[in-house]
């Protein structure tokens, strides 16, 4: 199951977002990834969140595969939104 969202924090998801983001993805047992501009990466890795360079505008892909995959996105996205 996957979701495209659009990324409106002013700051993208860097540093502090990046990591409220990752501590949300950790709360599912679900395998979740993230992907934009070519990249990918594991949405419960700081370091891989943070890498990827996702600024204000970019759409990102999130991925998550497993028995609460879509309360996962839907979690994912509604912190999303709420990062502005």
């Amino acid at each position: 199951m996957e979701k495209v969202i659009e990324i409106k924090n002013e700051t993208g998801l860097h540093a502090r977002p990046a990591a409220l983001f990752v501590r949300e993805a950790t709360k599912f047992n679900s395998d979740i990834t993230i992907a934009a501009g070519g990249k990918k990466g594991n949405a419960k890795s700081v370091m891989s969140v943070m890498s990827m360079g996702i600024t204000k505008n970019t759409e990102i892909t999130l991925t998550a595969t497993g028995d609460d995959e879509q309360n996962a996105l839907e979690a994912l996205e509604a912190f999303i939104i709420d990062q502005k």
